[in-house]
């Protein structure tokens, strides 16, 4: 069987920026298997899997090792696949997903992502977060993701975390945020423990980082950068009980897979 791929460097304007996500539209689902194997071979942090469900899309997303609930970059990657090669000129895409349907539009170059607020909680100190991160935040949050807040954007580029460390935290990933000196605030991503030591721009931490710097901030819409080695731009809404999150991407491959 050969299966279109697309790849898609999302949050970016150009390609080598931003977080590449894989995207093969299928006729029909294949087996968790079979979905999980091309995750791992293609070996990016998503890859996302599309079947079309009347004027909608069934979606799912795959890191290396596992299937996730939310995924913004693959979503953006999809959404970027739909309007250019599957239903050209298409301005606006619903997907069918784990998280409810989420809706994106096209305005212009960018695309923004209509996706829930994810929940916090106002955590106590913990050692084993700040040996983990080998520095000591100011403040612990407890959604999806662990989020720890540091004072400057500084301290945020020096991370240098214990991955082991990290995966043995009871959390999908860690998110380090802190003021940023260019935007309005910066943000790093770690998730060993399912195969993505750092990501490089990660949609869905924004669901928490967001609704956080609104409400610190005193601004309901804001800029963020992720600031890994590839880095990310990202232009954020606290909407209440949605987020908006809208970011470029740029074409980098496409071509066919055999299983």
């Amino acid at each position: 069987m050969d299966i279109p791929i697309y790849q898609v460097d999302a949050f970016a304007s150009e390609v080598f920026k931003g977080n590449p996500a894989a995207v093969c539209p299928l006729e029909a689902w294949l087996p968790d298997e079979t979905l999980q194997a091309i995750a791992a071979e293609n070996n990016l942090s998503e890859t996302a899997f599309l079947v079309e469900r009347g004027d909608d899309f069934d979606l799912r997303w795959f890191t290396p090792a596992s299937e996730v609930d939310l995924c913004g970059h693959a979503t953006l990657g999809s959404a970027y696949v739909i309007a250019n090669n599957l239903k050209p000129g298409a301005d606006a895409m619903r997907f069918h997903t784990r998280s409810g349907v989420l809706t994106v539009v096209r305005e212009g170059e960018s695309f923004t992502l209509d996706f829930p607020v994810l929940k916090r909680e106002r955590l106590a100190d913990d050692p084993e977060v700040a040996a983990a991160l080998g520095a000591a935040p100011l403040e612990i949050w407890e959604s999806m993701d662990l989020m720890a807040v540091f004072r400057g954007e500084a301290d945020i580029r020096a991370m240098a975390p214990d991955m082991a460390k990290v995966a043995a935290l009871n959390t999908r990933g860690v998110i380090v945020t802190a003021p940023g000196e260019a935007c309005d605030f910066v943000s790093r991503f770690f998730a060993p423990r399912h195969g993505i030591p750092e990501d490089p721009v990660t949609g869905s931490a924004h669901c928490i980082t967001t609704p956080y710097w609104s409400q610190r901030l005193g601004k309901t819409k804001m800029t963020a950068r992720q600031i890994s080695k590839r880095g990310g731009d990202l232009v954020v809404e606290d909407k209440g009980e949605r987020i908006l999150i809208s970011g470029r991407a740029a074409p980098y491959l496409e071509g066919r897979i055999r299983v």
